[in-house]
């Protein structure tokens, strides 16, 4: 969702990781049979102590432990359906991704893994065993199954057969990962300064490389209640102008945004770059001085904070000394760190010092989806494409998982937060 360039981490997108929610154990949500239930997708304890017998899997060279363990795919319980990923065949909910959303994630990752950049990021991998061409080659496979099977079952006998996962250790060194969401928000906007659209959002500044750092804080370039950037080094930079104090700020958390501008026509933003300071939340912030209960802080909950205080942005936004800068992308989609589209439920953002960029992975933890009475929370696994990253997106146990354009996107990422497990999947040596 935010375009970085090579090497440098960047303070964008998800919302919820931000605000330091409660997380929720996937082993509270009981499953059919006892043997089905959360343990059995834990790293396997003869997995540690066989590592060391693999070259495969061998210690990432500059890592004092794994971040990824070689294992076999888990063998589904017969009537879990949390297992596999049903909705690839599914037709009768559209507003869930189905399998043409799926090759048209893993088209973009392929296209990625032809170019020079990717070539470049995989001779820097340190994972031994996980090279460009095996992700390469472990994609195609999974497309050509992709295409000829008819049946969730079906596709996870072939991928038993045929490949083997890579589980990310998380937090816990036995593969607990936190997952959190983010989506592209959809605002109404101006091109020019008005009464009622006074906030702006900026250009990225030519200069940005050769300003003295420490650089200016988000205080010092924007004033506390955002109407001062004219005043200092943003002047002249204004790209739109919105409404709501809180939107611009929330566009740069996001990494993007599509506009609906007041002259009827809609536009896209992406991110153009930022300043070297780390993302400070607010949610923690309000935490932190006995506004908000720490624990079960949501997005909706922050949201209603402000709405009922709008004088406390002023306070709060400013203690985030980050600031994201942004290009007009003229209607086109999202992209994601790897320079290619991200797709809603079939795109993720991890740590990419660590993890393989543009692989398949499966992920599975609780999800929301929206129910006409409301939400509702149900494990799931999907078939994903790493496709980006995140400045709050740091370590082995953190997923961010896109879903998509607007009000319901961002309502589900708002209540998005649990522990799940990542798998890349790759071919088997011999395939």
């Amino acid at each position: 969702m935010k375009k970085t360039f090579a090497a440098i981490a960047i303070s964008i997108p998800v919302i919820l990781s931000v605000f330091l929610v409660r997380m929720q154990s996937l082993a509270h949500q009981k499953l059919s049979l006892p043997e089905c239930r959360v343990k059995k997708w834990d790293i396997p304890t003869s997995s540690f102590t066989n590592q060391n017998q693999d070259a495969s899997i061998q210690k990432p060279k500059t890592q004092a432990s794994p971040v990824l363990i070689q294992r076999l795919p888990v063998t589904c319980c017969q009537g879990d359906a949390s297992c596999v990923d049903e909705f690839i065949y599914a037709k009768e909910n559209s507003q869930l991704p189905d399998k043409k959303a799926l090759l048209t994630a893993i088209n973009h990752s392929l296209q990625y893994l032809q170019t020079a950049n990717a070539i470049a990021a995989y001779q820097r991998y340190q994972v031994t065993g996980i090279t460009r061409d095996r992700v390469l080659n472990s994609l195609k496979r999974f497309r050509e199954l992709l295409l000829k099977t008819t049946s969730a079952t079906e596709l996870h006998t072939a991928i038993e057969r045929e490949f083997v996962f890579y589980q990310s250790v998380g937090h816990d060194t036995k593969g607990a990962v936190l997952f959190t969401a983010y989506y592209e928000p959809l605002y109404v906007a101006s091109r020019f300064p008005t009464a009622e659209y006074r906030y702006p959002i900026y250009r990225l500044p030519a200069d940005l490389d050769f300003w003295p750092k420490p650089h200016p804080t988000r205080q010092e370039l924007e004033g506390a209640d955002g109407l001062q950037g004219e005043k200092g080094n943003l002047r002249g930079l204004e790209l739109f102008w919105f409404r709501d104090r809180l939107e611009p700020y929330l566009a740069q958390i996001q990494g993007s945004a599509r506009l609906q501008l007041t002259d009827g026509t809609q536009t896209t933003i992406g991110y153009a770059g930022n300043t070297a300071y780390t993302y400070k939340s607010i949610g923690r912030e309000l935490a932190n001085d006995g506004k908000l209960p720490l624990e079960g802080m949501t997005m909706p909950i922050i949201l209603d904070y402000f709405q009922k205080h709008p004088q406390d942005l002023n306070i709060y936004i400013p203690r985030d000394r980050s600031f994201v800068f942004f290009q007009e992308n003229h209607g086109a989609p999202a992209q994601g760190s790897i320079n290619v589209p991200v797709t809603a439920e079939r795109s993720i953002a991890t740590d990419k010092s660590l993890m393989p960029p543009g692989a398949l992975a499966l992920i599975r933890a609780s999800f929301p989806f929206a129910k006409a009475n409301g939400i509702e929370h149900r494990i799931v696994s999907r078939y994903v494409l790493d496709q980006d990253t995140g400045g709050a997106i740091k370590g082995a146990g953190r997923v961010d998982y896109f879903l998509g354009t607007g009000k319901v996107a961002g309502d589900r990422a708002g209540v998005t937060v649990s522990n799940g497990q990542l798998f890349y999947l790759l071919l088997k040596p011999n395939n």
